[in-house]
């Protein structure tokens, strides 16, 4: 039997499988994206954000983007500030790509409910979180006020109370019980001005959030009347008015003055996010006090809390504690 030969074997031989990626190597460098234009997000619908390129100049104008691959899971909402490329045109059937979110100032946020580890997102950017409440036609809702208070001030944002349809009731109780914590508000009725109102709105960046049936899309028309947003009834047996806004929408001021942010009717607001120190410090007088007195991860509402012995010091009011610690015990209820 003649002896094998042995083969010498060169790159020629090796066989390579071939793939959907190709041969090129991979690499984690995104781009750059140097000539991408800025905008801002004004509305959100089924994976299509309404952008705003140009803002405050002749050649303002609204462009329809999609999210770009690159953004991974990082979601994008009203009121972000953003980067696009691709058309930026604004013409009708075009599509630019959102290739970066830049940083938010603020982010009002919210669960489900109280047990609910995921938090949404429901505006970006916003300055001025205005708590609209109807005096009556539905009732008022302190509950719901305080957990709304809580979201502004873990936030970072101020809040403003808006009581409306004054006509119907008087708003003094409900704003004596508020006194305390020295939270700004405005009192509307349905057939009257809104200039008290555009005080606080001007130059500024706000969103309204409020039950369905308060009154929201009725001042928003009143404000930007070329909105024509859709007024509810409300339903005299449930008290519940029927969600007129699906999505949160940005709409700009006559004039350029501000922003205003309308955002669906909510029945509750979950607080699962929310870190009681994120309340406290919206409380100068007594932030100072647990700093010095409470002990370590003291959540004020216990014997051991330091605030007491604060107050009898007198160096903040009982009204201001117990305000306080209603709101720090609204975490702990329903999310309505």
């Amino acid at each position: 039997m003649p002896p094998r030969r042995v083969r010498d074997y060169d790159e020629d031989d090796v066989r390579v499988r071939p793939g959907r990626r190709g041969s090129r190597p991979r690499t984690r460098r995104r781009p750059a994206h140097e000539d991408a234009v800025g905008g801002f997000v004004t509305a959100v619908d089924r994976g299509r954000y309404r952008c705003l390129v140009g803002e405050g100049t002749p050649d303002a104008r609204i462009v329809t983007a999609m999210r770009a691959r690159e953004l991974g899971r990082k979601g994008v909402v009203v009121g972000d500030r953003v980067a696009l490329v691709g058309d930026v045109s604004g013409r009708p059937d075009t599509l630019a790509r959102i290739v970066r979110v830049e940083p938010r100032s603020s982010s009002l946020r919210r669960t489900a409910d109280d047990s609910d580890p995921f938090e949404r997102i429901i505006v970006a950017n916003a300055e001025q979180l205005v708590i609209v409440t109807a005096l009556a036609d539905p009732e008022p809702r302190p509950r719901m006020i305080d957990r709304c208070l809580v979201a502004a001030y873990d936030a970072g944002m101020d809040p403003l109370l808006c009581l409306t349809k004054a006509d119907l009731a008087p708003a003094t109780e409900l704003v004596e019980a508020y006194a305390p914590l020295g939270v700004p508000y405005v009192v509307t009725r349905r057939d009257g001005d809104r200039d008290g109102l555009r005080e606080h709105l001007s130059g500024r960046t706000s969103v309204l959030v409020g039950h369905s049936g308060v009154g929201k899309s009725t001042l928003v028309n009143g404000l930007v009347p070329a909105a024509e947003r859709a007024v509810s009834h409300v339903n005299a047996v449930t008290g519940r008015g029927r969600h007129t806004s699906s999505s949160a929408i940005a709409l700009e001021l006559p004039g350029g003055d501000g922003w205003i942010i309308d955002t669906p009717g909510v029945r509750s607001f979950g607080l699962a996010h929310v870190r009681p120190e994120n309340v406290i410090d919206a409380f100068d007088d007594l932030a100072e006090g647990a700093a010095e007195r409470c002990p370590p991860h003291c959540d004020h509402l216990q014997d051991t809390c330091g605030l007491d012995s604060w107050v009898e010091d007198g160096r903040a009011s009982r009204a201001r504690l117990d305000s306080l610690r209603r709101l720090l015990t609204s975490r702990e209820g329903d999310a309505d």
